[in-house]
């Protein structure tokens, strides 16, 4: 029996692709490693906030790949330290986070631990677009 699947609708021209998205995102929401938050700042200004002690800038990379955003964290082990107790993750990571269209990444910093992604909505009004219409005689 075949599935049926409302992105296939024609009335969704060009959202056939959201399907694979959901479940991409329902499986990555399912990681808790690393904890985050995501803040609204203004009515377009949003901060994605991961907690990444342990980790240095060097170690972390933020890409924009087509509509996802990718935060992956990269450890080394320190071959030279003993640990009497280790409660500190130190396995590697990667987040990511779906974009809507429009959405861009205005800057990522990183201070006391913390990484902090700042993304910016498109204005609603910029959106509209009159397309005129040509008569072909």
């Amino acid at each position: 029996m075949e599935s049926i699947s409302l992105f296939r609708s024609p009335l969704l021209l060009g959202f056939d692709h959201l399907e694979e998205i959901l479940n991409r995102t329902i499986k990555s929401h399912e990681e808790t490693y690393p904890p985050y938050n995501v803040e609204q700042l203004s009515s377009q200004d949003i901060r994605i906030t991961l907690a990444v002690a342990g980790f240095s800038a060097d170690r972390l990379e933020v890409a924009v790949e087509g509509n996802q955003l990718h935060i992956r964290g990269f450890r080394g082990e320190d071959e030279h330290t003993t640990y009497l107790h280790r409660g500190i993750a130190t396995r590697q990571f990667e987040r990511t986070f779906i974009l809507a269209e429009g959405i861009s990444v205005k800057e990522a910093v990183f201070e006391n631990g913390l990484l902090n992604i700042d993304i910016v909505r498109p204005d609603p009004k910029e959106r509209i677009q009159k397309i005129p219409i040509r008569s072909s005689i």
